[in-house]
């Protein structure tokens, strides 16, 4: 996580929101579990948690019945809300690739990371389309599932290109050009027709992906 997502999400954590956050990723809590916890009224503990449903941070996940009076509304923390919270999945993937390429061939290394990118392209691949919706899938799925910024352009020659303009594993790229072969067999199984990777790895790393207009990469 970069300083500024860092300085963000501690502001929010700091706030009267964020410890509503924190106790929810603990367990799921009803409006009186939240205001005795934080001596807060029932009201305001409700204006807070509308802020943060709005927000997409927290959803309501059943009813739990307190003592006599009618049921109440259990909350808990999205998806949404986890992303917040920095998670060491480059640290750990940067790790084991050093392992493999110190243990293994870079030919074995870069055959399992083909593996890999084509494992995790297959659930979402297109299942039809012509050449330039299965690019603009592609192009999606880089962008809203993977955390990076494609576009589907079209070159000089006439061939397709995805662009991406914040590489989801940019972090790796530079130091770990094999990742790019991940890459590039997951838009490879995304489109269902070869790609070949053109990523610029200098000091901000974008993927791009060329395909030509007959699907012969």
């Amino acid at each position: 996580m970069n300083r500024t997502a860092a300085r963000w999400r501690q502001r929010l954590l700091e706030s009267t929101r964020g410890r509503v956050v924190a106790i929810l990723r603990r367990s799921a809590q009803t409006v009186n579990d939240l205001a005795a916890a934080l001596e807060l009224t029932d009201n305001a503990v409700r204006l807070h948690l509308s802020a943060l449903e709005r927000d997409g941070l927290v959803e309501q996940s059943g009813v739990r019945r307190e003592g006599a009076g009618k049921p109440a509304y259990v909350y808990r923390t999205t998806a949404e809300a986890e992303a917040l919270f920095p998670k060491p999945y480059d640290r750990v993937l940067a790790e084991l690739l050093v392992v493999l390429e110190e243990r293994h061939t870079p030919e074995q290394v870069e055959e399992w990371l083909r593996e890999v990118g084509a494992r995790l392209g297959r659930p979402a691949a297109a299942a039809s389309g012509v050449l330039r919706e299965r690019a603009a899938h592609a192009a999606a799925v880089l962008t809203e599932d993977l955390g990076g910024l494609a576009e589907v352009e079209e070159g000089d020659d006439g061939a397709l290109r995805i662009q991406g303009y914040r590489c989801p594993l940019g972090a790796l790229a530079t130091s770990h050009p094999a990742t790019c072969r991940l890459a590039e067999a997951l838009v490879s199984e995304l489109m269902g027709v070869p790609v070949v990777e053109c990523c610029e790895r200098g000091e901000r790393p974008r993927c791009a992906f060329r395909v030509a207009e007959d699907g012969a990469a």
